[in-house]
Formats: C-alpha cells, structure tokens, sequence
C-alpha cells in the first residue's frame, strides 16, 4: 500500500532528524534474513546506543539533499536498504553490524555516511574495523604510563641498588 503525502513528510522529517543526530549511518542489504534475525539486530544496535531503520530511497535522497549532504549515489541505494544510525560512537553501528554479518551473509554493506562524506562499502567496512573510542582511550593511556613506568623503575634502580649494598655490609658486620 503506497504511502499518504502526510505519512511521506512524517517518515522524512524522522530521517532528517536522525541524520542530524547520527555519528555516522552505514547503508547494509539485509535481503533474505528472517524477521527473528532482524529484530535481533534492531535489538543489538539499540542496546549500544545504534539504530536501524528502512526507509525509502526517495526520502532519503530527499533528506540528504535538504540538509545539504552529498548526494548518495545509485550504485549504494540498489535493493532493500536498511540505515544503520550510530549515536553515540561513530563506529558502534558499523561495528556491531559488521560482527552480526559474520552470523549473517545477507547482510551486506552498500556505503555510508561519515563527517559529511559519502563512503564506499569498502569504507564502510573500514569504519567498522576502527576500535571504539573507548578502547583507543585505554591505548593510549597505556601508552602513557609506560614511559612514566619506565623513568619511575629507572629512578627507583639505585635506590635499590643502594638499598643492597647497605644491607650486604649490614650482614658483613654481624658476621
């Protein structure tokens, strides 16, 4: 059943909206998975703070072009396209989609949207293999406290060194 005019500006006011609020949106086919498998991964997404959504390709050319994104090209919209919204980490939405294609070889990434570029499938998978921003955090903390690791072992090295040598003569005196 086709659409009312009013329920298209709803649907499209909708995309908008979450176009301006994702992170980063990662276009997948889903063709051939069951209802079950869907709901799974509707579920997955939403838990991480992600959505997916299937909308129309005319809607979202529509949106795109409103909100003065580039044009998303024919090549990425072919076949049912499911929109894959992260919110809150640019790259949760890729990544858990990613893991759950593994499961699941219908899905399949067509492109994406990150930092106001278009992005190929091969970049959307990309994105997808990026750590999250929580995991590059405890790297790079890591790589922090090594140094300072190192330099306190190296400044606590003749003080222990010390600490031998008094106690050995310690020993001798007793002896």
């Amino acid at each position: 059943m086709a659409l009312t005019r009013t329920e298209k500006e709803v649907q499209l006011k909708d995309l908008k909206d979450k176009l301006q609020k994702a992170q980063s949106v990662v276009f997948t086919q889903y063709i051939g998975m069951t209802v079950a498998d869907v709901t799974q991964l509707r579920k997955t997404l939403k838990g991480a703070g992600a959505e997916m959504k299937v909308g129309k390709k005319t809607l979202m050319n529509m949106a795109t072009k409103e909100l003065n994104m580039p044009e998303l090209p024919d090549e990425m919209m072919k076949g049912a396209i499911a929109c894959n919204y992260s919110f809150n980490d640019p790259v949760t939405g890729a990544q858990l989609t990613q893991k759950f294609a593994k499961d699941h070889p219908q899905v399949v990434f067509m492109g994406g949207l990150f930092e106001g570029k278009v992005l190929s499938a091969a970049e959307a998978k990309s994105l997808a293999s990026i750590p999250s921003r929580e995991v590059l955090l405890a790297t790079f903390a890591g790589m922090l406290q090594s140094p300072l690791r190192s330099f306190a072992g190296m400044l606590n090295s003749p003080l222990s060194s010390f600490a031998r040598a008094t106690s050995e003569l310690a020993k001798k005196k007793t002896a």
